[in-house]
């Protein structure tokens, strides 16, 4: 499938989105125009028209996706098949511009994160994971997060503004950069992406698909649609339009049987409730070529909240007949959560009811916590624009001089 997004639909997307969920201007991302133009988050659709529009052949833009996606090339003079001409005037009016990598850890068991500063100075953070011959890439797409899901870290931190197609795509160059992995012969640094980092996909809806078309290109990254997984915490008005955009594998953060709990947990839930989103998800597998496609649900385990034998009952009826997986993720601690993580015991009865009934189930294995990597750690540096953060730490104080 060739993909590719209208400024039209871009603008009809945020103007949709903005009155639905009630978000101030202020709070869609505007970025300052560079002096220079950056093609690292341009598709190929996309740099094709920035050739033509500068009276050059199409076929430029195949020869740069590969220099800057295949060999990690940034300086235009290296590109050695552009002539000379060429070469100083992209020099003089473009750039490949990736962002920095502010810090790196590495943790014990290989997983390895990155905080990243992306213009503005506001760091996201990036995870690789590495398991085998498999390595996936957790990648970010806001400072901070539009949503609060009140049991992940990210959330807790506010929001601040969307990411780039460059600061997305850049996340994948820099870790494959960091390994050295331009290297002919060397193998994937990245096999599978999955955009669970920081912020909620598909509230950045053109640049979060570009840069999918980016990592399925096989010009750029060449992953399999199936090794690239967007999840969505249930925006229905975006996922509802994005078949018409990606064929890439979808997960839903679910993390609730119904939604009494559902709310509490996940805001945005009031307003897209889980027949709502499910019948979005359902309709987005439906619209796949591949018809064995299934959505991958994601079920963090919060002891004492959904973690009991009879909301693992409540899920199974709930699923029932609906094309899924389920993964199962036990909470992941983070200072001053409100939550606790479920005991082994209590995990292994969740996962034996959903087993009986039927259902393919994982227990997502915890990598990266002694790094503050896990699912829900994430936090990076967030100038909040949603006074969320402030919110959070007057809370936190007010309830230690209760305790004091």
């Amino acid at each position: 499938m060739k993909l590719r997004i209208s400024s039209r639909l871009a603008t009809f997307a945020v103007d949709k989105l903005q009155i639905l969920l009630r978000m101030p201007d202020a709070l869609i991302a505007t970025t300052a125009p560079a002096s220079k133009i950056n093609l690292l988050g341009m598709t190929r659709a996309q740099l094709e028209s920035f050739f033509t529009d500068i009276g050059e052949k199409k076929f430029r833009a195949q020869q740069v996706l590969k220099w800057i996606h295949h060999q990690g090339v940034r300086d235009f003079q290296d590109m050695t098949n552009l002539g000379k001409t060429l070469r100083d005037r992209l020099s003089e009016t473009a750039e490949i511009a990736p962002p920095i990598i502010d810090s790196q850890q590495d943790s014990a068991d290989g997983t390895r994160k990155w905080a990243i500063k992306v213009a503005g100075g506001a760091l996201v953070e990036t995870v690789l994971i590495p398991e085998g011959d498999r390595a996936t890439l957790c990648v970010s797409s806001q400072v901070g997060c539009s949503l609060d899901c009140k049991f992940c870290s990210t959330g807790k931190q506010g929001f601040q503004r969307d990411l780039t197609a460059a600061e997305i795509i850049g996340q994948v160059w820099l870790a494959i950069d960091s390994y050295d992995g331009w290297q002919s012969g060397k193998g994937r640094v990245v096999t599978n992406v999955v955009m669970m980092g920081m912020g909620e996909p598909l509230l950045n809806f053109d640049n979060v698909v570009s840069s999918m078309e980016l990592m399925c290109d096989d010009l750029a990254y060449g992953l399999s649609k199936r090794k690239v997984t967007l999840s969505t915490s249930g925006v229905v008005p975006a996922l509802d339009q994005l078949a018409d955009f990606s064929d890439v594998s979808l997960a839903i953060s679910l993390h609730a049987p119904n939604d009494a709990i559902r709310d509490q947990i996940i805001p945005i839930n009031k307003r897209y409730p889980i027949a709502n989103l499910l019948s979005s998800a359902r309709a987005y597998i439906d619209a796949q070529m591949d018809k064995k496609r299934v959505v991958t649900i994601e079920y963090t385990l919060l002891a004492g909240v959904n973690d009991q034998v009879e909301h693992a009952q409540e899920l199974a009826q709930l699923l029932d007949g609906f094309p899924c997986k389920i993964n199962l993720i036990p909470f992941n601690d983070f200072p001053q959560s409100g939550f606790k993580r479920p005991s082994g015991n209590a995990v292994s009865r969740f996962w034996k009811v959903l087993m009986e009934a039927g259902f393919i189930v994982t227990v997502r294995t915890t990598r990266g916590d002694d790094i503050d990597a896990a699912c829900g750690q994430l936090v990076g540096e967030v100038n909040d624009r949603t006074k969320r953060a402030a919110r959070y730490r007057a809370q936190y104080e007010e309830m230690d001089t209760i305790e004091g």
